[in-house]
């Protein structure tokens, strides 16, 4: 466990990329706001459940560093992921509103989170308008990521779930700065991106093979290589336009103006 200080996140990654950065960046202000509002930084090992099913929550968790997850778990405990969470995501802002959750919010790998209580979030609302609606983007966002979600597991074949959530994965990864479109920390098994893709672990190891095979990327060591980002975006019928990221980032995590040369 780790308290905050001086009142600010410290700068282990770029805070003003982890602090909601998706369409523009916080001002000084807003950043300033949000940072008062943290009561505790927290160092929570893999595999800690935040909050569980049913339970009533009196804060929400900024995700700093690591990966986390919100998954079920059915009646003879198997786990189901229903969202993957980066650093600069709230994992759980939408328990402001609903005070329980109907999931699981767990630790994927030791994570840093900021907790901001509730009662602080109600302050944000009841004084500042444009930091009010850049946390309901936040809660609107994961509606649309979890749309997504639904959309791979339904429509898209194995090799597309993979290469879509590599996709994915990069362009939120570029949104915060921690991606250069060649290369991101990706610390899941191969097991966790069966979870992610409804795929079986020697499916999940064939298509990886297929990707790396074909010099499209390469899964290893905790990272992903793309070696054809543009033939990742193909392969995975990627448009991230529900990721609603600046110009710049969209046309990056798309592909566009990507050269092997660079």
């Amino acid at each position: 466990m780790r308290h905050r200080h001086n009142g600010h996140i410290e700068p282990t990654m770029h805070t003003q990329n982890v602090l909601l950065n998706r369409t523009a960046e916080l001002s000084p202000v807003e950043r300033d706001v949000l940072e008062r509002s943290i009561s505790e930084i927290k160092v929570i090992p893999a595999g800690h459940i935040l909050v569980r099913q049913g339970e009533e929550v009196k804060v929400s968790t900024l995700l700093v560093e690591g990966i986390m997850t919100r998954h079920v778990d059915t009646a003879d405990g198997h786990r189901h992921l229903v969202t993957v969470h980066i650093p600069g995501d709230f994992v759980d802002l939408h328990g402001y509103a609903l005070k329980r959750l109907d999931h699981d919010v767990g630790a994927l790998t030791e994570v840093r989170v900021a907790l901001f209580p509730h009662a602080a979030i109600e302050r944000i609302q009841d004084s500042n308008v444009p930091l009010t609606k850049r946390l309901w983007f936040c809660t609107l966002l994961d509606a649309a990521l979890h749309r997504q979600w639904i959309f791979r597991l339904a429509s898209l074949t194995a090799l597309q779930r993979v290469a879509h959530f590599i996709c994915e994965s990069n362009a939120r990864s570029l949104a915060i700065g921690v991606s250069d479109s060649r290369r991101f920390a990706f610390p899941l098994t191969q097991a966790d991106i069966g979870e992610v893709c409804s795929l079986s672990n020697v499916h999940v190891n064939r298509v990886l093979r297929q990707l790396r095979e074909a010099r499209i990327c390469e899964v290893r060591s905790g990272h992903v290589e793309i070696f054809d980002l543009p033939r990742l975006v193909s392969t995975g019928l990627f448009k991230p336009d529900y990721l609603y990221l600046n110009r710049l980032t969209a046309r990056r995590s798309a592909g566009e103006d990507w050269s092997s040369d660079d």
